[in-house]
């Protein structure tokens, strides 16, 4: 993806979202986003698409094995988590003070 349009997401690391489809669909538990790859439209979510990995020992894993991580989704199956209402919510950006927040269109309150 070239970097001269650079896609905006409104999912930040760190934020708190509901995954909206796929197979860990659950529209009520938040769970938090750990990574956002811009470049892939995909953010890695905690406890979301996990994936066996098979490592080779190595000097910081020196047994090796299977691990279990996340893997990335895409980030149009999340939604951010609206605490107010207790559900997924769309978001605009509005600017205040010359500064650009994310308000959530459900509550109207700031996330």
């Amino acid at each position: 993806m070239s970097n001269r349009f650079k896609p905006k997401f409104n999912i930040k690391k760190g934020d708190n979202v509901v995954v909206i489809a796929g197979d860990d669909k659950d529209l009520k538990k938040p769970r938090k986003v750990l990574e956002v790859i811009v470049d892939k439209a995909k953010v890695i979510v905690e406890g979301v698409n996990i994936v066996t990995k098979h490592t080779k020992p190595s000097a910081q894993n020196t047994k090796g094995g299977i691990v279990k991580v996340e893997a990335p989704i895409a980030i149009s199956n999340v939604m951010l988590w609206d605490a107010k209402t207790g559900g997924p919510a769309k978001v605009k950006r509005t600017r205040e003070n010359g500064k650009l927040i994310r308000v959530s269109k459900k509550s109207g309150e700031a996330i």
